[in-house]
């Protein structure tokens, strides 16, 4: 076991034994388990709504992602259940509402935040694709528990490499496994680590089905990009630098499925966990991270898979990343898991642009329910996040920013002067409905105008909550 020291005594390294992978339920080599497709999902931290192309970014171009939704599908209004990390990627992994899954804010080791993470009684996608007979790998984030007994490697995955929690959270250490290889970090490189590590799985793994996800450190804080993206001359476009550097790594791992002739048998899925941080881009949505306007919540979403979705499609009815586990599951002809309630939905008709229709998604922070979105309206059921400027932004300081020795990255990074999104001004009252096919940025509070509206939603939250016994 290779244990690298902390330079820092402030910040012990998370220690661990190696432990062997999980065995399968089912024979790795039977002609059926064969034949089912892979999985490939890309999780980008922190990514805007607008920081890819096809979303309306402008400022560059992210040709091999926009390639995946000409060849895919692509949804335009597609949700994370909360706009911050820890929540969304335990919703994605399980298919349940984190009021379901217990995880509702983020573990923090340099805040102190240790003492939970994601419960042993939730059942994961690794859970199930290793069940299945596939090999599984998590490589970067994963941000649902940092102590030995939430590390991925107990919770359905084969395999792990990467950080655990956030990229500006010290120790930055990168932990493969169970044990931690390397210390300090430097974050210009990462990116290029994640892909070679993802590479190195699909050749080892080209003959049987796996299922990898990808969670990318980037473009999370502090942002960082390796020396064949980074353009220290203009050291104003970092964002940019980093955002290309991920186009690259998502067209290295296509290139690598066709090389191996199985992209044609790979469920393909580019998403993010949550919107923008200073920097980014919401493509003119309101607000950012940590709030629940449309900025906050709603992230790309494209996927991948012509065996039996169409190609160059765009579908703009609300999804959520709850619908992940339960499709994903259809789409590999596995059976979900009994007597747990699922709060997602099998959203292949709707990818085929054969229904119209969802069910009611819900958005929230910390343990309250913010908003209730169905059909074209969002209904905010508890006071939302107004924009507070910063009291001195010329003195303003990232405590959690690079300093050359725990956090290595480049200094160049964005302040609260970035703001990705409309600031969400002051509105009078507590509860606001917008109807956003007309009115996208919620500019315009409908809830007098159309009482009955608001009641049907309040009636639908209300019967959420019921479901949730709390």
């Amino acid at each position: 076991m290779n244990n690298i020291k902390s330079k820092s005594s402030t910040f012990p390294i998370i220690l661990g034994s190696m432990v062997l992978a999980g065995s399968s339920c089912v024979n790795n080599e039977s002609d059926k388990t064969k034949d089912q497709p892979n999985v490939i999902i890309i999780l980008a931290d922190d990514l805007g709504y607008g920081d890819i192309s096809l979303y309306g970014q402008d400022r560059y171009q992210t040709t091999n992602i926009d390639q995946l939704a000409k060849e895919g599908v692509m949804l335009t209004d597609f949700y994370v259940p909360t706009p911050y990390s820890a929540p969304s990627r335990a919703t994605l992994l399980t298919g349940r509402f984190p009021l379901r899954h217990g995880l509702t804010r983020n573990p923090a080791p340099d805040a102190g935040i240790d003492s939970f993470g994601i419960p042993d009684t939730e059942i994961t996608l690794g859970h199930m694709f290793q069940d299945a007979g596939y090999s599984t790998k998590l490589i970067g984030k994963w941000h649902l528990g940092h102590l030995e007994e939430y590390f991925p490697v107990k919770h359905g995955f084969d395999e792990y490499y990467g950080i655990l929690y956030s990229n500006d959270m010290r120790p930055v250490q990168i932990v493969e496994n169970m044990d931690t290889v390397e210390y300090p970090v430097d974050q210009n490189l990462l990116t290029q680590k994640y892909t070679a590590k993802a590479i190195d799985f699909i050749q080892k793994n080209k003959d049987n089905p796996f299922f990898l996800e990808l969670a990318h450190a980037m473009p999370h804080k502090p942002l960082g990009a390796s020396e064949n993206f980074y353009t220290p001359e203009t050291p104003d476009d970092l964002y940019d630098d980093v955002i290309r550097e991920l186009d690259w790594s998502t067209g290295r791992i296509i290139e690598e499925l066709k090389n191996l002739n199985i992209l044609e048998n790979t469920i393909f899925i580019f998403m993010s966990d949550n919107g923008p941080w200073y920097g980014g881009s919401t493509g003119g949505l309101k607000g950012m991270k940590a709030n629940t306007w449309e900025g906050g919540t709603r992230v790309p979403f494209i996927i991948r898979y012509p065996k039996m979705l169409p190609q160059n499609e765009v579908i703009n009815v609300p999804c959520w990343s709850a619908d992940i586990f339960p499709t994903l599951l259809s789409l590999t002809s596995i059976d979900p898991p009994a007597d747990v309630f699922i709060d997602g939905e099998i959203i292949t008709d709707i990818l085929k642009g054969k229904q119209t229709d969802h069910k009611p998604i819900f958005t929230m922070k910390s343990e309250t329910i913010k908003a209730i979105r169905h059909g074209k309206y969002k209904l905010f059921v508890d006071t939302p996040r107004f924009y507070q400027p910063p009291k001195d932004l010329e003195n303003w300081v990232d405590w959690r920013g690079p300093d050359g020795e725990t956090i290595i990255a480049p200094y160049e990074q964005h302040n609260p002067g970035d703001y990705p999104g409309i600031k969400p001004e002051k509105m009078e009252g507590s509860t606001f409905l917008f109807d956003l096919e007309s009115d996208l940025t919620e500019m315009k509070d409908l809830s007098e105008e159309y009482p009955e509206i608001k009641a049907d939603l309040l009636k639908k939250y209300n019967e959420f909550l019921e479901s949730l016994n709390l």
